[in-house]
């Protein structure tokens, strides 16, 4: 009898690890190019130099961004370490894509009110979590009801990137409108369960250990999706969270009428909480805690809108003129 596909494979063990849908995904797509690239050998025929061609390829050929290429390189590690158990040489001259040092882009705190004045209901209160609280884009969407602490005003993130948890602060300020989204997505999960439905995805194995946890108020997604859909690997049909792709249109379109020109997405918001943060005083590694970041180096990237452009220093157009 054969056993599952390659591919299938892959997705197995991703899942075995807990790692995340979007690595699954991303690391099945790179396996299936490199399979392509190599005229669809088997990769059990290729190896570190293939490898190698495949690397070079992307970062001479096609351009790719650094991180684009160090993601593939993961697959292919993972894909003959952890599917076939073929341990590989150090792979050696490969061509890196140079990873440019960029300065993220940060709206004044005027810019950032004028983007959330154009959004409305639960994108805006989301865009506020985003800001108010340094989220990123998918710790913000999958927040539980449990993760938010009206009592101590802080968010818990859960299995964050790094698959690390970590506490940031609850804006005072939304804590009414929030409690009463929450009221209104409370209603609609009581509307599921007398339904038969109301069951929210659980993470990892805690189905099985707790297996009436999903159905309970704390485990449910506090931005909750407006329709029910079948869950991919179990086919339970659940309400899961608002698709991220749902938050990012709304952004894009406020910043548009916001009449903003700088490159703004869901991210920007982090950028601004963490230089607003710093601009008013807070050091550095309260910032560095807040984020989430393992080394402080990342979060010294914020400094620099302290420095005030041109590391403070005046233009010679802007020096005062002595009189002869």
């Amino acid at each position: 009898m054969e056993g599952p596909k390659l591919l299938d494979q892959i997705r197995l063990a991703v899942r075995r690890r807990h790692y995340s849908h979007r690595t699954e995904q991303a690391y099945v797509n790179w396996v299936r190019a490199y399979i392509r690239f190599h005229r669809k050998r088997h990769p059990r025929e290729l190896g570190a130099e293939e490898i190698r061609e495949f690397l070079n390829y992307l970062a001479n050929d096609r351009h790719v961004a650094a991180s684009t290429q160090s993601q593939a390189l993961s697959a292919l590690l993972f894909l003959y370490k952890q599917v076939l158990m073929i341990d590989l040489p150090w792979l050696a001259n490969v061509d890196r894509a140079r990873r440019p040092v960029r300065v993220p882009v940060v709206l004044t705190r005027a810019e950032v009110q004028r983007v959330l004045s154009e959004l409305r209901g639960t994108t805006w209160l989301a865009a506020n979590l985003l800001y108010g609280s340094g989220l990123r884009l998918l710790e913000c969407v999958t927040l539980r009801v449990k993760d938010i602490d009206f009592a101590y005003n802080q968010v818990t993130v859960r299995d964050g990137k790094g698959r690390k948890d970590r506490r940031t602060l609850l804006p005072t300020s939304i804590r009414e409108p929030l409690q009463r989204h929450l009221g209104i997505v409370r209603t609609l999960h009581e509307r599921d369960l007398a339904r038969g439905f109301g069951r929210a995805p659980l993470p990892f194995a805690l189905a099985r250990k707790y297996p009436t946890a999903n159905i309970e108020w704390g485990w449910q997604f506090v931005f909750a999706s407006a329709v029910r859909s079948p869950d991919r690997d179990t086919g339970i049909v659940h309400r899961f969270h608002m698709a991220p792709s749902t938050l990012q249109s709304a952004v894009r379109t406020a910043v548009r009428r916001a009449g903003i020109d700088k490159p703004v997405g869901c991210h920007t918001f982090r950028h601004s909480f963490a230089t607003h943060l710093l601009e008013s005083g807070y050091d550095i590694r309260t910032v560095q805690e807040l984020l989430g970041h393992s080394d402080v180096k990342t979060t010294m990237i914020y400094t620099h809108v302290l420095n005030r452009g041109g590391r403070g220093v005046l233009s010679p157009l802007d020096l005062p003129t002595t009189a002869k």
